[in-house]
């Protein structure tokens, strides 16, 4: 294969000879020089001197004696011309964004040669003296027209009328912005490029010929330049295209004209090409064309392995001197530059060299996610009103690596906020060494944050100043990172203190920060024209490769999507030669097809998932290219292999030294205070292996701190707020009588008193002194816990007078068992939310903010793991069963649902019976303990007998909020 550039060296060298000392090669970007540099050098066998290689961009720079002006400073200097000229009160964080908008029509207008004073005249006067602009065609006077019918100057609207005062401005604040502009002796692109072709004095330039190798489209600008230096006879014109695309569709009957041809054709009838038509007649060479079809992106990355192999054993003929496989004839194009770096993971490790020409984005560095949880922590992240931080901006910065590393606090700190629930701490409890009392520091105004972010960057810098990291290619990367992001930020800091960005506002600040880090990139170094090329798009330009892979070649990635936003209407875009959507269409696909066009075996790829903005469609391309194509398609497509996920059965047999390890744990001799609670019980019954996980292995969910409330710690704020009613109530005399009730429940502050104090204990971990602050959903919460508390008091009020024995109590008894290793002591026990009495019974209530009571046929229910087992009922029987042998009166075990008390009816009393036969309130537990403990003693041996293993419970709805779902993988 016989790439372009090859072309093109060969012809040059065979016109010029050895000395292209004063000659200039521009291209549209500088990569394609590296590569012309190469097959120059092997046209000869002997030294040559070397030709001066420039980019367009960079031949204007040097020609012009303005230079280019820094973004951010551009549109400061415009927004002051802005405000001289319409006496606007618009601050500049409205306009900055805006104003970029309005520099890029600028570029477009000065690219385009664009007669300013009669485009951004008053569009009365444009209307009426439309007949006088001679210099525009038919096509452009239409288009005129059509603006006019879509934009009657008559009917007014308040928008129209904005839009009509700004364009009669527009005019002036171009003239005087460009004025200003020149007098500081900067200037945006397209007025450098303007600037030049005003003062351009052919027979003063430095190189005697200039040659212009693989143009597409050209603004008005390159077409007047190319022009003057043809006419001084100091230009060579070299163009790439195929015929399949340029004469062979003006062939065709209707006679058409390919939209990757559109550009190329003017260009030749201009500035004739210097090689012949034959040597452009390639695309219809044999090729192998495949369309492959993937279900995500990344699917698509995971085929590189594959396809290298597939092109290796295809190209064997293929090797370079040393016998190897020529990497740098593969090209690996990406549409979405996204996909970078699931492609660099991607490249198999037999590929030996790989030149990357995008850079590594800023934004997928630590170095980003420090700077912008830093930002959020110092903007949204504090409360100027309190004075203090959120717990989630505070958790970003002591989770990240950088924090890690420099605070040796940082871990214990996030540990004791996420203990202490500390949804909003003061920035006096955060500062625990030097580190993190730089950090959180509260810092106000933009200049200060900007300060403030240079600083915390120094001291990262320290991170990498290790010599035994220094040849670390991450280390180098991200250290490379964290000297760009110190630049931008530098430039910003710089801005801020001449005053051209003084006035600006934190969240302008912060989004034009975001934007300055998003759109960096960190260039990669290497030999650019040596190994296998991963490249986007616009790096292609004239690159010829023999096997080529484009991914995500997706409708809305190649041609991009949507055109730029501009302030000037399209219609008069159009009528004024300036660039328009289907410009940028026809360039993309000019560089489809010239792309495919000399490569040999050509694969390409495209997402067929929907999401976001991707529609799942191939590119308008590949569906062009189906149709007009002369060689055979291939369509294919990608599918994950298939392999389903087998969940064995987790079954842990008592191996005796698990059952050494739960006699340890449980063995009253050994530890006193341990013990079986009926939460334990419960977990055995209704999942042997989430009791060997929770209670003999010891496993426990992580804690974390969030502002919801679940229905856990829902319960235990009411439990709290009706414990600390009680206490008061209680204080003197431990009769609860109605008139107190009653008073109580006339006292809306006081009852709500309670439930912020329990909410200060049980939520917050403030003192009591403390104020907290609730969000939405906790004042919620709290306003319905007030009144369910409220219920609670009105239910009791039926019932008092009864004396209030005791609040959170607890209880435990020692029961002796029979295990293989001979005879264990055991505590069963737990805490009991309430016990009252009335005459000769004691009630054992427990308190339920949530579910549906239930009502087991029998003790033998309670003791069957099953779905709808009353796992509630066990636990108040449990204490029942310890208190009927600690004191005289009848126990009376209760479950009192609080959001099902409101009906005067209703009683906590718990009840037994077999479906659809009359219910028995259990009013004396003393009838039912024989049973319930000659039952809880075989359970209790059970889970001691080596016979039991811990296994897996057969009703998968259990599984649904466990905590242990993850490793059992129900």
């Amino acid at each position: 294969m016989e790439t372009f550039l090859q072309l093109v060296a060969h012809d040059l060298y065979s016109k010029t000879g050895n000395d292209l000392s004063r000659t200039a090669i521009v291209f549209p970007n500088k990569r394609a020089s590296l590569f012309f540099n190469e097959y120059l050098a092997a046209e000869s066998d002997r030294p040559l001197w070397s030709p001066a290689y420039v980019s367009i961009s960079e031949l204007f720079r040097q020609l012009s004696p303005l230079k280019l002006g820094d973004p951010i400073r551009l549109v400061c200097e415009l927004y002051k011309v802005f405000r001289e000229e319409t006496h606007s009160g618009e601050t500049l964080d409205d306009f900055y964004f805006w104003g970029e908008l309005l520099i890029s029509d600028f570029d477009d207008v000065d690219k385009n040669l664009v007669d300013a004073d009669k485009l951004f005249t008053n569009l009365q006067d444009l209307k009426n003296i439309m007949d006088d602009y001679d210099f525009l065609d038919k096509e452009q006077e239409e288009a005129i027209r059509q603006f006019f019918q879509n934009f009657s100057i008559e009917k007014r609207t308040e928008l129209k009328n904005k839009f009509i005062s700004l364009w009669d401005k527009l005019g002036d604040i171009y003239r005087h912005y460009r004025k200003n502009l020149t007098g500081l002796g900067i200037a945006y692109e397209g007025m450098m490029y303007r600037n030049v072709m005003e003062q351009l004095a052919t027979d003063k330039l430095h190189y005697e010929r200039y040659i212009f190798v693989g143009f597409n489209v050209l603004n008005k600008v390159e077409t007047e330049f190319f022009l003057r230096l043809q006419n001084a006879g100091k230009a060579l014109f070299y163009w790439d295209y195929d015929v399949f695309y340029t004469r062979l569709p003006r062939e065709q009957k209707p006679p058409y004209t390919h939209e990757a041809g559109e550009f190329i054709l003017r260009n030749l009838e201009l500035f004739p090409n210097q090689l012949p038509e034959t040597a452009f007649d390639v695309l219809r060479k044999p090729k192998q064309v495949r369309f492959i079809s993937a279900p995500t992106e990344n699917a698509q990355a995971r085929y590189l392995p594959e396809w290298i192999k597939e092109m290796k054993e295809k190209n064997k003929n293929s090797t370079g001197k040393d016998g190897k496989w020529k990497e740098k004839e593969n090209a690996v194009v990406l549409c979405n530059e996204a996909l970078l770096l699931p492609v660099l993971h991607s490249i198999p490790s037999e590929v030996k060299n790989v030149n990357i020409t995008m850079g590594f984005p800023l934004a997928q560095t630590p170095v980003y996610s420090f700077i912008n949880s830093l930002v959020e922590l110092q903007t949204t992240g504090y409360r100027n009103d309190t004075g203090r931080y959120t717990y989630e901006a505070v958790l970003a910065i002591l989770k990240h690596p950088y924090t890690c590393q420099l605070s040796s606090s940082a871990e214990g700190l996030e540990k004791q906020l996420t203990k202490d629930n500390r949804f909003y701490p003061l920035p006096s409890e955060l500062r625990q060494d030097a580190f993190l009392e730089q950090v959180f520091t509260p810092q106000n105004g933009t200049h200060a944050l900007c300060r403030y972010l240079t600083d915390l960057l120094r001291e990262v810098a320290v991170i990498y100043r290790q010599e035994k990291d220094a040849e670390d290619i991450f280390n180098q990367l991200y250290r490379e990172s964290l000297f760009k992001s110190y630049t931008l930020i530098n430039r910003l800091v710089n801005l801020i203190e001449t005053g051209e960005l003084s006035s600006l506002r934190t969240d302008t600040l912060k989004r034009l920060l975001n934007r300055l880090l998003t759109s960096a990139n960190i260039p990669f170094h290497g030999e650019a024209a040596i190994g296998m090329q991963v490249m986007g798009v616009l790096e292609t330009r004239n690159l010829d490769f023999r096997n080529l892979i484009m991914l995500s070649l997706n409708e809305g990635q190649l041609p991009k999507a949507g055109g730029e936003s501009s302030f000037i209407p399209y219609n008069l875009r159009k009528a004024f030669g300036m660039t328009t959507i289907e410009h940028k269409n026809a360039v993309y696909a000019y560089y489809f097809y010239r792309l495919i066009q000399r490569a040999e075996n050509i694969t390409l790829l495209y997402n067929t998932a929907s999401d976001g903005l991707n529609r799942g469609e191939m590119s308008r391309f590949m569906l062009q290219f189906l149709v007009e194509s002369p060689h055979d398609i291939s369509y294919e497509y990608l599918e994950a292999g298939q392999s389903p996920q087998q969940t064995r059965d987790i079954i842990i047999d008592k191996t005796p030294e698990i059952l050494e390890r739960m006699h340890r744990i449980y063995n009253i001799h050994r530890h006193p205070r341990a013990l079986f609670s009926p939460s334990a019980l419960n977990a055995y019954l209704d999942c042997r292996l989430k009791f060997y996980y929770r209670y003999v292995a010891g496993l426990k969910a992580p804690e974390e701190v969030s502002a919801e409330i679940d229905s856990a710690l829902f319960g235990t704020i009411f439990h709290y707020s009706a414990e600390l009613v009680y206490k008061d109530l209680t204080a003197h005399n431990k009769e609860i009588r109605k008139e107190d009730l009653e008073a109580l429940l006339k006292n809306d502050v006081k009852l709500q008193a309670y439930v912020d104090n329990a909410f200060k204990e049980k939520f917050f971990h403030v003192s009591q002194t403390e104020q907290p602050e609730y969000n939405g959903t906790q004042l919620i919460h709290a306003k319905v816990i007030a009144s369910y508390l409220r219920q609670l008091l009105k239910n009791d009020l039926q019932y008092a007078p009864f004396c209030m024995e005791a609040m959170e109590k607890e209880v435990d008894e020692v029961m002796e068992i029979e295990t293989s290793a001979g005879k264990l002591s055991l505590k069963i026990g737990g805490t009991i939310d309430r016990m009252d009495s009335k005459g000769d019974t004691l009630r054992i209530v427990d308190y339920k903010t949530g579910g549906t009571p239930k009502i087991p046929e029998n003790i033998e229910q309670l003791f069957t793991p099953a779905n709808n087992r009353p796992n509630y009922i066990f636990q108040t029987f449990l204490y029942a069963s310890i208190l009927c042998r600690r004191q005289p009166l009848k126990v009376a075990p209760s479950l009192l649902y609080i959001h099902r008390a409101a009906s005067e009816s209703y009683s906590p009393i718990i009840e037994m019976g077999a479906s659809r036969q009359p219910k028995v309130p259990v009013n004396n537990f003393a009838f039912h303990e024989e049973e319930f403990r000659e039952r809880l003693q075989k359970l209790l041996q059970e889970i001691f007998s080596p016979d039991t293993p811990f296994d897996q419970t057969e009703d998968t709805k259990l599984c649904e909020y466990c905590d242990f779902r993850s490793l059992c993988k129900r």
